[in-house]
C-alpha cells in the first residue's frame, strides 16, 4: 500500500524544495517509486512557447522524472507572493477537493507520494483556509523542515505543537541549513532533537549552489 507525506517547514525560503529532493533520492535508493505533488506554486513564469516554468516544480519533476504537471501541480500562479494573494488576483478559488483527488490519482501510481506545502504550517490558501487544511484533508503524516538559522527553535517547536493539534501524526523532521551554519549549530540541533517528538530523517548541510 501506497504511503504519503505532508512537507511543511518553518517559515518560506528554508529548503522545503531541497529537503524533498534529498528524502526522493533517498527513498529511491531504499527501491521506493516515489512520486512529488505541489499543489499550489506562486512565482512562475510564462515560457516563449506558450507552457509555463516554475523553480519548485522543476527541481521535484527532475528529481522524480514525472512529466504530468497538471496532475502534480493544479493550482499555479505568475506573481511570488502569498496562495491567497495570487489565487484572489487570479480570480481563482482554490478547492481542496480539487487537491485530494489529485493525490489519490498519484497515489495510485507510486509507494511514497511527497506532497509540498507552499510556505509555513499556516500560510493562508483564502481568507478562510490554510496550508494546514490542506494536509487535514489529505490526512497525511507531516515531515517538517527546520531552517536552521537564528530563531528556529522556536518556530521548530511551535509548528511542531500546530501539527500535533491539528490530530496529524509529525511523521518525522529535516534539518536543513539554508544558510552558512548558525552559532553555536550543534547545541541548538541537540535541543531540537531533544524536544521534537518525533525522529530526525535527515540532517542537510549549507551548500551554496543547492
Amino acid at each position: 500500500m501506497s504511503q504519503g507525506y505532508f512537507i511543511t517547514g518553518t517559515d518560506t525560503e528554508i529548503g522545503k524544495t531541497h529537503s524533498a529532493v534529498e528524502l526522493i533520492r533517498q527513498y529511491r535508493e531504499q527501491g521506493q517509486t516515489v512520486l512529488a505533488m505541489k499543489p499550489v506554486a506562486s512565482g512562475c513564469e510564462i515560457l516563449p512557447d506558450g507552457g509555463w516554468w516554475n523553480d519548485d516544480v522543476a527541481r521535484l519533476t527532475a528529481a522524480t522524472g514525472q512529466t504530468d504537471l497538471e496532475l502534480m501541480n493544479p493550482y499555479r500562479f505568475l506573481p511570488p507572493v502569498s496562495p491567497h494573494i495570487a489565487a484572489r488576483e487570479a480570480g481563482v478559488e482554490i478547492e481542496l477537493p480539487r487537491i485530494v483527488d489529485h493525490y489519490r490519482r498519484l497515489r495510485e501510481q507510486a509507494d511514497i507520494v511527497l506532497v509540498e506545502g507552499a510556505g509555513g504550517w499556516l500560510a493562508p490558501l483564502s481568507d478562510s483556509l490554510f496550508m494546514s487544511d490542506m494536509a487535514q484533508a489529505l490526512a497525511l503524516p507531516v515531515i517538517l523542515v527546520v531552517g536552521m538559522r537564528l530563531g528556529c527553535i522556536n518556530h521548530a517547536l511551535l509548528t511542531a505543537k500546530a501539527v500535533r493539534d491539528s490530530g496529524l501524526e509529525l511523521a518525522g523532521w529535516v534539518a536543513n541549513c539554508a544558510q552558512p551554519p548558525q552559532a553555536a549549530y550543534a547545541e541548538n540541533l541537540a535541543t531540537l532533537k531533544r524536544h521534537i517528538p518525533a525522529p530526525l530523517l535527515l540532517e542537510i548541510p549549507y551548500r551554496p549552489a543547492a
